[in-house]
């Protein structure tokens, strides 16, 4: 069984964790998400999409504000896993959580191309005809690494973001 932290925010993030959380050859030992925040004119606290669904499933959960706390690190560290998935997390991993496993971003473009946190809404600006998601092997730069595989996608002349996301 390959153990895995995932750490994610958005519904894109979720998906994937949905996916992990039904591989038979998987276990997710516990999830790190962006905290809840105000959300709409009210300002109600909102939690992020990967954490409602980590707490459905009973996955042990971490919101920490900075991933680079001494505390937050030291605590991640004894958490035996194989493999830390990222995908859509929102902060950059310090080099302490990149040696404690082999951490794998999965990326919501065909990388070098448009890093960062809008990939999909920049390849839609651009008029691009295809997208993808890349994994990659993180290192302390963003969304630099090693490529590991990139899987491509057909961008359709009425495609929008939220879409595009489910592709």
């Amino acid at each position: 069984m390959i153990k895995v932290i995932f750490m994610g925010t958005p519904d894109y993030a979720a998906s994937i964790l949905k996916t992990l959380i039904c591989s038979e050859d998987i276990e997710v030992v516990a999830v790190y998400t962006q905290p809840d925040k105000p959300v709409g004119r009210k300002r109600v606290m909102t939690p992020p999409p990967v954490k409602v669904l980590a707490e459905s499933e009973n996955i042990m959960l971490y919101q920490p504000q900075c991933l680079r706390d001494k505390q937050t690190v030291a605590k991640l560290q004894t958490i035996h896993c194989h493999f830390i998935i990222v995908a859509a997390y929102g902060q950059i991993l310090p080099e302490a959580v990149l040696d404690h496993a082999p951490c794998i971003n999965l990326h919501a473009s065909i990388l070098p191309q448009y890093r960062g946190a809008s990939p999909i809404q920049q390849s839609l600006l651009h008029g691009d005809t295809q997208s993808g998601v890349t994994a990659m092997l993180m290192d302390e730069g963003l969304d630099t690494g090693a490529i590991l595989k990139i899987s491509e996608v057909v961008i359709a002349d009425d495609e929008m973001a939220s879409s595009l996301f489910e592709n």
